[in-house]
């Protein structure tokens, strides 16, 4: 979820309290509609907000797919949007990094309670920050306090300047480090691109291996996930892909498809809605860790008031969030969003159905615009993941 916390949030909750009653919150799924007619609509509604293009995806529990796209996927030629077109994959990768983490507790090669001082001696230090006092969990759970200070672009001008910048992991830590803590460790909860930094650090000083490549060994090749790539300090995507467009006011749409994701270890991953429904599925349903690993990472914590407006009723565990079904229980899901493409995801408790959505425009303007698209999203895999009766996917 990094644009949309990361750039998006900060700039939106300036002027929350101006606009928020303007949002209408999801609407349930009409009656009669098929699930396969609701996904079609579902991803109409969204290119109707005025997002360039959409591509969603759903598994259902006997391995059937649906699959609806709309929109076009470069707004200059009018080509249509790749139903199995890659997008960069943002936050969602915090999953992976969290799963390879859980996956090194349960070979007894760190343990939760470890401090950030254990792992990477003197490097949270200074303006009140104390990697002494915050464990691994912490930061795999945004408690630890530590701020998120990675840069960003909130300008078209801004873009074009920093597209290609490559940042060090330590420059990116260090740029924390100039903030004093938001809360005492445990005392809050914020979100932290910075601690799944930290992350990535450790499970390198851990394994003797980058993050990326113990993701790659433990997650994606056991499941066949070829589709789901690290790509490094490269600005470009495999084909096929849509487009990639940021709204950064009226008339300032911008394709922002060539870029260098700011923590390019932690977030260059690319994928595509079949590999993400694959690996949500695989984890939800008990293949990637085992039992005990499992429920530690669907324990809990209320997330800020600020991202209540995003995720209403949601709760964030170890690189998972829990939030209600219209229908009742609950679905876990980690969404991401950065240089232009947002995604939304969810997949039931038991890992047998599974929605994701991928747009590739972010409407990131106002909060309007923030929240009807975020709203609209969550709608898509609302409906998906409640879909019931005949002709359900």
């Amino acid at each position: 979820m990094t644009w949309t916390l990361r750039k998006h949030l900060s700039m939106a909750l300036v002027v929350a309290t101006l606009v928020v009653a303007e949002v209408a919150t999801a609407v349930a799924q009409p009656a009669g509609s098929s699930p396969a007619e609701q996904l079609r609509r579902d991803t109409e509604a969204i290119h109707a907000l005025g997002v360039s293009g959409v591509q969603a995806r759903v598994i259902a529990p006997d391995g059937r797919e649906s699959v609806a796209t709309s929109g076009t996927a470069d707004l200059n030629t009018g080509r249509p949007v790749p139903s199995d077109g890659y997008f960069r994959m943002a936050s969602t990768s915090k999953t992976l990094v969290a799963t390879v983490v859980l996956q090194l507790e349960a070979e007894g090669r760190l343990s939760l309670h470890d401090t950030v001082d254990h792992w990477l001696p003197g490097v949270v230090r200074r303006n009140g920050n104390d990697g002494s006092r915050i464990t691994i969990r912490q930061l795999l759970r945004h408690t630890s306090g530590i701020k998120d200070a990675l840069p960003g672009y909130t300008t078209p001008e801004e873009y074009y300047q920093q597209r290609h910048t490559v940042y060090e992991t330590e420059h990116l830590v260090d740029l924390a480090m100039a903030h004093k803590p938001d809360f005492r460790p445990g005392k809050g909860w914020k979100y932290s691109n910075t601690g799944y930094v930290l992350l990535d650090m450790i499970i390198r000083k851990a394994t003797g291996h980058p993050a990326h490549q113990e993701i790659e060994n433990r997650v994606l090749r056991p499941l066949g996930l070829d589709q789901t790539r690290w790509m490094g300090t490269s600005p470009t995507l495999p084909r096929p892909h849509a487009q990639a467009y940021q709204l950064f006011g009226p008339g300032s749409r911008v394709d922002v498809t060539d870029q260098i994701p700011v923590d390019h270890e932690n977030l260059s991953w690319v994928t595509t809605t079949r590999d993400e429904n694959l690996f949500l599925r695989a984890l939800l349903d008990g293949r990637l860790l085992p039992a005990r690993q499992l429920a530690k990472m669907k324990q809990t914590v209320p997330v800020s008031a600020e991202v209540q407006q995003l995720w209403p009723g949601g709760r964030y565990g170890l690189g998972l969030v829990e939030r209600p079904l219209s229908c009742g229980g609950t679905y876990w899901s980690h969404e991401g969003g950065d240089g232009g493409y947002i995604t939304l995801n969810g997949v039931t408790d038991d890992g047998r159905r599974s929605a994701v959505v991928s747009m590739s425009e972010a409407r990131g303007d106002t909060l309007k615009h923030i929240l009807e698209q975020e709203n609209a999203g969550s709608a898509l895999i609302d409906h998906a993941l409640c879909a019931r009766g005949p002709g359900a996917p």
